[in-house]
């Protein structure tokens, strides 16, 4: 996974392949996309959260395949499933505004 402070994040040209799910920092801007293509898995996740069903994004995206929609939610899964929270308290934040 690549963190915000990642070598890619800053401005490194290195890429990052999994099987089905592409970094490329000359492919829309580094987002990652589902290899081969410029279908980015945020634009998969927004359509799927507005109701999209797999077959309308099938339809929609001929080069798009069931296994490519599964490994979109599994790169944001694994993804939020690495987030670092930091909780600020009350006083913390009222300190900073």
């Amino acid at each position: 996974m690549l963190a915000a402070g990642s070598a890619l994040a800053r401005g490194c040209t290195k890429r990052m392949t999994t099987t089905r799910i592409e970094i490329n920092p000359d492919v829309m801007r580094g987002k990652p996309v589902i290899k081969g293509t410029r279908i980015t898995v945020e634009l998969i996740l927004r359509k799927l959260s507005e109701g999209a069903m797999e077959k309308d994004l099938l339809d929609a995206y001929p080069r798009l395949a069931r296994e490519d929609i599964r490994a979109a939610i599994r790169y944001a899964a694994d993804t939020v499933a690495h987030e670092e929270i930091i909780l600020l308290s009350p006083s913390e934040t009222n300190s900073k505004a």
